[in-house]
């Protein structure tokens, strides 16, 4: 009898060893499933975000002179993480805007005012601008009148309307150049490349009259016309007048006029990210030192000892 007894219980506690060992199995069988899929997912997603970012850094395909040629990643110090302006560089930019580029370009987002403690003092700013005439009034005859500039002003455009200038450039329109640097794709090693990328066309390549060839411009063929060289300009504070120099200096004026608060926006993002990494480890520390006697804490719960203890009969 105890015999018996006691082969019946080996064999129900063999049975429930085998169904949990199955059970286990089954359970670390879709766990390995499971963590196969999210790896392949993972690398799938890896490999699809490199083969676009390849493809992105190195487009070249049978019609590349349609779109223009890639240009190349020039060292900006603004385009750093944690880079920039050189203030030197927008100073000898703008320079180069009113000696070269403003015979031809607008920079109508860009007033005298904006150039006060960035490139020029306030008494600079004010004698470049009286340099220039401006349309006031009425006054009180009702007359219009004209007066020198002020620190209000707009940055005077090259041509009255948009037919002048078509006119004055045979049926081209010359482009404001507040927002270049944001309307290109490539910014600013885009406009560089451009303007220093003027060369003869390739042979088989023809030019109409009146358009100059360039790589970097879609088409190859553009109407302005190469106005960057070595010595176009001089600079008062002695920097080499170069052709890259003067197309640097340039480049860099007219990304702080699409982007002035670049350097501002950086220093904020630096003091947010000291901010929120002290944010973070105080409240690391706060959980682990305040929080821890809440997150390891055991509730047991012990059992009257007369649980099973009968109800005392009514009377």
């Amino acid at each position: 009898m105890f015999s018996r007894s006691a082969f019946n219980t080996l064999k129900q506690a063999s049975k429930g060893a085998s169904k949990r060992f199955s059970s286990t199995q089954a359970e670390s069988a879709k766990t390995s499933t499971y963590n196969a899929l999210m790896g392949i997912s993972v690398a799938t997603a890896i490999g699809s975000g490199a083969g676009l970012y390849y493809l992105n850094q190195n487009a070249a395909h049978a019609n590349m002179e349609a779109d223009g040629l890639h240009p190349a990643d020039h060292p900006f110090p603004q385009k750093k993480l944690f880079g920039t302006f050189d203030h030197a560089s927008i100073r000898r930019g703008f320079h180069v805007f009113k000696e070269v580029c403003s015979a031809c370009h607008s920079l109508d987002l860009v007033h005298w005012r904006n150039l006060v403690d960035v490139a020029f003092t306030e008494e600079e700013v004010r004698e470049m601008a009286a340099e220039f005439q401006y349309t006031d009034g009425p006054d009180d005859t009702g007359n219009m009148f004209e007066r020198p500039g002020k620190l209000t002003d707009p940055i005077p455009p090259p041509y009255a309307n948009e037919e002048a200038a078509r006119a004055a450039n045979a049926g081209a329109l010359p482009p404001d150049l507040s927002l270049i640097t944001k309307a290109r794709h490539h910014g600013v090693d885009y406009i560089y490349s451009l303007l220093t990328g003027y060369c003869d066309p390739p042979a088989g390549v023809e030019v109409r009259e009146g358009l100059n060839y360039n790589p970097y411009f879609p088409g190859g063929a553009i109407a302005m016309a190469q106005n960057i060289f070595d010595g176009v300009v001089e600079y008062e504070d002695g920097t080499p007048n170069t052709a890259s120099q003067i197309a640097k200096d340039v480049v860099t004026f007219l990304n702080w006029a699409a982007e002035p608060e670049l350097d501002d926006r950086k220093k904020i993002g630096i003091k947010a990210l000291l901010l929120f990494s002290t944010l973070t480890a105080i409240s690391l520390w706060a959980k682990r030192n305040r929080w821890h006697t809440m997150k390891t804490r055991k509730i047991v719960f012990n059992s009257p000892k007369n649980w099973n203890k009968p109800a005392p009969p009514k009377n």
